[in-house]
């Protein structure tokens, strides 16, 4: 039987949920996940990624919060949304970008890793993508998928405990925009910020984006 990491993002992502009475939707994974470093549009799977979907293949979570939930796209038997939005991306955007990523879901903006960015276990950093503009808009969000998990479940506690959601269920916190302290204990992300390694993929940055990367660098 294959082992799989432990993945305490993940887990704490559920448990988040759970004890903030947001909502949690899973479907069983694919009899034959993608396997980590497998090929998907030309590219190597990311490992993490790989025991997500040896776990599960959807999952949704918080999407009563409208605007502020997340989905992992589906894989398995029936549907193949990962695979075909993969598909679709390498098609529409990867010249855009300018860099080969691997799509995994979202809600209005989309979550994809990218390969060329791995550490030496092959763990690929998340980026968030803005496509409702002219050009692609990237922000990095996390050194890698779990880690991803874990700082989008620190966001939703923040978003609960703030006074003006609490009172009324407005929400004026949004990911990432509003996580610059949370973002910033990413200590591979920062590293990889500060050495320019997103630059290109931010090449359509404004100076709000450009402020926020400064504030979770630490400038």
């Amino acid at each position: 039987m294959e082992v799989l990491m432990p993945l305490p993002g993940l887990e704490r992502l559920f448990d988040v949920c759970l004890r903030l009475n947001l909502s949690v939707k899973t479907l069983p994974p694919a009899r034959e996940p993608l396997r980590a470093g497998c090929s998907l549009e030309g590219l190597p799977f990311d490992p993490v990624l790989a025991d997500v979907y040896a776990r599960l293949g959807y999952a949704a979570f918080a999407t009563e919060l409208m605007g502020i939930g997340w989905t992992l796209d589906r894989s398995d038997e029936q549907i193949h949304e990962l695979e075909e939005n993969n598909r679709w991306w390498r098609e529409n955007w990867w010249e855009d970008l300018g860099e080969s990523v691997i799509v995994f879901g979202g809600d209005i903006y989309t979550y994809a890793t990218v390969p060329s960015l791995a550490d030496a276990l092959g763990r690929q950093p998340v980026i968030e993508v803005d496509t409702y503009e002219p050009d692609a808009h990237v922000m990095p969000v996390a050194s890698n998928v779990d880690r991803f998990f874990d700082s989008y479940s620190r966001y939703l506690e923040a978003l609960v405990a703030d006074p003006h959601y609490r009172q009324t269920g407005e929400k004026d916190l949004f990911f990432p925009w509003h996580t610059t302290e949370i973002l910033a204990r990413d200590e591979r992300l920062v590293e990889l910020m500060r050495a320019g390694r997103f630059d290109a993929l931010m090449k359509n940055a404004d100076d709000s984006t450009r402020r926020w990367a400064a504030r979770v660098m630490g400038r």
